[in-house]
């Protein structure tokens, strides 16, 4: 079966396309997938190109959505021909984070094989179940795009039905983001550079846009937009370049869930504007697999669908990962075979 690894010391011309022995029959707790689809994130792009090193030949990819081949004994929770989506944490099952998730050790395509391959077993809780009637492609933007967004607005965030929510960038967590909140009727102001992306966003429900290059102190018009009060949440995917303007941006005992850092890893943190604020700042990744499971059950009750910008095929990651590279895609990239 075809895998897509990447060669140590990183690179997207490192990725090689090769076969991959089959995995066999699953053990008691286990389940084999047949794996048709993956998404692309910027973990993903980090580990590609060689930003966090892995062991040389390194199966990429930590999202993965499939159908279950085979069960092993004692595995109740799924059956053949069921449809899942893999776990970004599987060693998070439920409750308090639990300190070994605070590296990526279990995580596919960085502490343990990926899911850029035809067939994998693992154990039955490295999955749950996808949400009924959606496609593979749809169903592998869950783990980490998706997941993150549910846990930053609905576990840790509260949302609530008059919140107002201000989403940094159009990327595949932005853009859940702004479809959760919609769908639970908050109000919405999302940035970008790109005008044409800020059309796509109103065309999804967002109630203002700011062009930052156009506004670089975008904060003084989200303070005017909501009538000098600020925003309930930030969901702040840029780090260290964007957080003093998302401090400001915020309400006083308002919320900042701290999910990406595209502007860099580190930076000043202006404390006395987050004290004088009395903001929340969380800092998070992903989900546990009970969150996961909320999330889905959520998602049949929705109307929400992912927004796919393109889709790859396997032997294609690399020119996958490129795009997502030059930063022209709205919402998702994802592979299927």
């Amino acid at each position: 079966m075809k895998a897509v690894v990447v060669r140590s010391p990183g690179g997207l011309d490192r990725l090689e396309v090769c076969q991959w022995p089959d995995p066999g029959v699953p053990a008691a707790g286990q389940i084999r997938v047949a794996v048709h689809a993956a998404s692309l994130n910027f973990h993903d792009l980090l580990v590609a190109q060689g930003a966090i090193p892995v062991s040389d030949r390194r199966i990429l990819m930590a999202d993965g959505a499939g159908v279950v081949e085979a069960v092993g004994e004692g595995v109740s929770e799924f059956k053949v021909g069921d449809s899942v989506v893999s776990c970004f944490f599987p060693q998070w099952q439920d409750g308090p984070i639990p300190a070994e998730a605070a590296n990526f050790l279990k995580t596919p395509g960085d502490g343990v094989e990926g899911f850029a391959v035809g067939h994998v077993i693992r154990a039955a809780t490295d999955f749950t179940h996808a949400p009924r009637g959606w496609s593979h492609e749809e169903a592998a933007t869950i783990p980490t795009a998706g997941l993150t967004a549910w846990r930053a607005l609905i576990v840790d965030g509260g949302l609530t039905t008059n919140s107002s929510v201000l989403i940094l960038g159009t990327g595949g967590v932005s853009i859940a983001a702004l479809q959760l909140a919609k769908s639970r009727g908050a109000s919405v102001i999302i940035t970008s550079s790109s005008d044409a992306k800020l059309e796509r966003a109103r065309a999804l429900g967002a109630d203002h846009t700011i062009n930052y290059k156009n506004c670089p102190e975008w904060s003084q018009r989200v303070l005017e937009l909501t009538e000098g009060r600020g925003v309930d949440h930030v969901v702040e995917v840029g780090g260290p370049g964007t957080l003093d303007q998302s401090i400001r941006a915020v309400r006083v005992g308002g919320h900042i869930a701290l999910i990406g850092v595209l502007t860099g890893r580190e930076g000043v943190v202006p404390t006395m504007l987050l004290m004088s604020k009395h903001a929340r700042l969380q800092g998070l990744i992903v989900g546990s697999r009970r969150h996961q499971q909320d999330y889905v059950g959520a998602l049949e009750k929705s109307d929400i669908r992912p927004v796919i910008d393109r889709s790859f095929p396997l032997e294609d990651l690399a020119d996958a990962f490129r795009l997502q590279e030059s930063g022209q895609f709205f919402g998702k990239i994802v592979i299927a075979w």
